[in-house]
Order: C-alpha cells, then sequence, then structure tokens
C-alpha cells in the first residue's frame, strides 16, 4: 500500500477510535449527527472515510430522522451507498420501531397513548407521501395488528372502507385506529369502534403537529 494510503488509513482507524471513546464516556449526546452516522457507516464500510458521506445523507434527507425512515431505493441512490450500509441504517430503524411497539403492545392504548404517538411519530412522521395505517385493537384496546394500506401521492392516500371493514371482521377487532401521515410532518388519527365505520369517510378528529 502507497505510504500516502497507509497515512488515510491509520488516520481513519485513529479517528473512529476517538469517536468510540467519545461516545462510550458520553453517550450519544457526544456526538454530532453526522458522526453518530459516519460510525455507523463505518460498521459496515470498515476501509472508506465515511465522514463525508454521512454529511451527504443528512443533506439529501433533511436530518437523521429522514435517513432512518426514507426507504430502500431512496437511499440506495446516493453515490457510494451500496446494500451493507443501507442495511446497517434500516437495521436502526427497525430495532427503534420494535422497541417503540414494544412499548405500546405491552398495555391498553389508551393507557399508553403517548408510547402509541412516539411509535407512529417514528414511522411516518418524516416520509414523503401519505400513507394509510389501521390499528386493530382487541376487547381490551390492546394492539393485535398493526397494518399498512397502501401509500398515496404528497397530499392524498386513498382508503378502501369495505377493504378494512373486511379485514377488521378477519381479526376479530373491537376497535381500530385509523392514521394517515401529512408530507408537512404531522398526521391525523382517529380512534372508532365497528357500529361507526362508516365514519372512515372522514376520519380527522384531531390533529398532532
Amino acid at each position: 500500500m502507497p505510504e500516502k494510503d497507509l497515512k488515510t488509513a491509520h488516520d481513519g482507524v485513529g479517528h473512529r477510535a476517538r469517536l468510540r471513546q467519545r461516545l462510550a464516556d458520553g453517550g450519544g449526546e457526544a456526538l454530532h449527527d453526522h458522526e453518530l452516522v459516519e460510525y455507523l457507516l463505518a460498521l459496515a464500510i470498515p476501509r472508506r472515510d465515511t465522514k463525508p458521506l454521512a454529511k451527504a445523507l443528512l443533506r439529501e434527507f433533511g436530518g437523521i430522522g429522514g435517513l432512518l425512515t426514507a426507504d430502500w431505493q431512496a437511499i440506495g441512490r446516493i453515490p457510494g451507498m451500496g446494500d451493507t450500509s443501507i442495511a446497517a441504517i434500516k437495521i436502526v430503524q427497525a430495532a427503534m420501531l420494535r422497541t417503540l411497539r414494544n412499548e405500546v403492545a405491552e398495555k391498553p392504548v389508551l393507557a399508553s397513548w403517548q408510547a402509541l404517538l412516539d411509535y407512529l411519530r417514528a414511522d411516518m412522521a418524516f416520509l414523503s407521501v401519505e400513507r394509510v395505517r389501521v390499528l386493530h385493537l382487541n376487547g381490551r384496546n390492546m394492539l393485535i395488528r398493526d397494518e399498512h394500506m397502501g401509500d398515496g401521492s404528497i397530499d392524498q392516500a386513498a382508503i378502501y372502507t369495505r377493504e378494512v371493514i373486511r379485514r377488521a371482521i378477519d381479526l376479530g377487532s373491537a376497535a381500530l385506529i385509523l392514521v394517515h401521515n401529512h408530507p408537512t410532518h404531522s398526521f391525523r388519527s382517529r380512534r372508532i369502534t365497528l357500529k361507526h365505520i362508516e365514519t372512515l369517510e372522514n376520519p380527522s378528529i384531531f390533529s398532532i403537529a
């Protein structure tokens, strides 16, 4: 390896060691956003300076939230991002959502409303198109199924009431929560019972920024 390349590799190892030590000493708060992404990418691309790539990703997707929720294909369009590095990002998102979902699943939804909102925001707040999903609840208001019903455009998404009703009957749902986001980083949600299923045509009972 040429002397210049050896020096670059050595500098990269030293830089990552310093990031690792700062993380160990001060937790995630000790690192800037681009350093968090940089270190994550370094685990997938160990022989490359990942700082420029980390900054490019954050610039493209508007921050860590946008990066984590971006779809696989969108991230893959960034030069330098391959399947291994994309997987490193998406596995972090998956772990985060699993943790938040478990907080919702272990208690009645109405008793853990903030946990539900945190889960939905983490998954939907940064999407670039509208998405419709239905949360199915049992008689104790426990979450039994979270289903993605489809994506729309930047300002609308279709809701097929008959499909929602049919699926609710199949699952034996006692109540539903219909959710859809807005690309303006907010979403609306409404809790309904099956006997009020016709109100799905106008689900916006309140708005959460």
